[in-house]
């Protein structure tokens, strides 16, 4: 069964971690993985997006327009911007919660994310909201943000991988002493049911 997911979010909030944690767990189970990502403009808070395609037959890591099974999207206005290549019938996982970009942070532009999420609602029939403030404070840090969307991502049933299995990945790639933390956070939102 092949699965194609688009990860995406703005430089900073670990969009380019959570797909090589993604992809160290499927190949662990022995499922072939191809990526690819654009990260130009992260460092200075510019989007940051990432393509994971899994299964066989891959040919390129490139997702085309319309075949994505799911996307965890990081920013809203990020994912409302890569929408266009989510499947009918799709699922998005997204973080409710602006990351206010460069060019509205020069501007007068108020934006708090809102207005893309009632998009997003009124597009997306499978369309879980996750307020990432709230976890993140209840889990003890903002840095886990992308854990708490990866376990709301593996809630929804698209990842061919468990909790655990990126937990065992997880393990592999921080200091021990963030581990405790992470699995909280990607243990989050399954405490919510």
């Amino acid at each position: 069964m092949n699965k194609n997911i688009v990860l995406c979010g703005v430089g900073g909030q670990g969009t380019v971690l959570a797909s090589k944690l993604i992809a160290q767990s499927a190949m662990e189970k022995h499922i072939p993985v191809m990526t690819a990502e654009t990260i130009g403009m992260a460092q200075k808070g510019g989007s940051v997006f990432s393509y994971l395609r899994m299964g066989d037959n891959l040919h390129t890591p490139m997702i085309p327009k319309g075949s994505a099974d799911l996307m965890i999207g990081f920013e809203p206005a990020e994912t409302v911007k890569m929408l266009p290549y989510l499947k009918e019938g799709g699922s998005v996982v997204v973080n409710s919660c602006a990351t206010k970009p460069v060019t509205a942070m020069l501007s007068d532009f108020d934006y708090q994310g809102d207005e893309m999420i009632a998009y997003l609602q009124k597009k997306v029939k499978n369309l879980t909201v996750v307020d990432c403030n709230k976890a993140s404070m209840e889990v003890g840090s903002a840095k886990v943000v992308n854990m708490i969307l990866l376990g709301a991502a593996i809630d929804t049933g698209e990842l061919p991988i468990t909790k655990d299995e990126l937990k065992a990945a997880l393990a592999s790639r921080l200091k021990p002493q963030l581990l405790a933390m992470n699995y909280r956070a990607l243990d989050y939102v399954a405490g919510l049911k």
